[in-house]
């Protein structure tokens, strides 16, 4: 728990991605943190990785990382190259749940719609 404490506490400048799923992505020494949009309520808002690795749910990642500075359209998203780094790092992982092996597949859910931007 004090490990994602630590996470929320650092500053983190996030850019959008271009991705319907993988929203904003952030370099942090050197290795991607990506927020995942969940098919909110029915799931968290966002799922951080970093890394390639789910550190935790999001509902208010603003509000509750006080550090971080969500993309609000004024920067310049990721470039192609950094695009496909974050993109090919999360393959796999788009439906709320795959990160554990049991991806959402739920009828009342969209988890498979927001998958098919992957």
């Amino acid at each position: 728990m004090d490990e994602r404490l630590d996470v929320l506490a650092r500053s983190v400048v996030w850019r959008r991605t271009g991705s319907p799923v993988f929203v904003y992505a952030a370099r942090v020494d050197r290795t991607w943190w990506v927020l995942r949009l969940n098919d909110f309520p029915d799931h968290p808002l966002f799922t951080l990785f970093i890394g390639g690795v789910p550190v935790g749910d999001l509902d208010d990642p603003a509000g509750r990382a006080r550090g971080w500075d969500l993309d609000t359209g004024t920067r310049a998203p990721l470039g192609d190259e950094e695009q496909e780094e974050v993109l090919t790092l999360m393959r796999g992982l788009a439906p709320y749940g795959s990160e554990v092996g049991q991806p959402c597949d739920a009828v009342w859910c969209s988890c498979d719609q927001l998958a098919n931007g992957e």
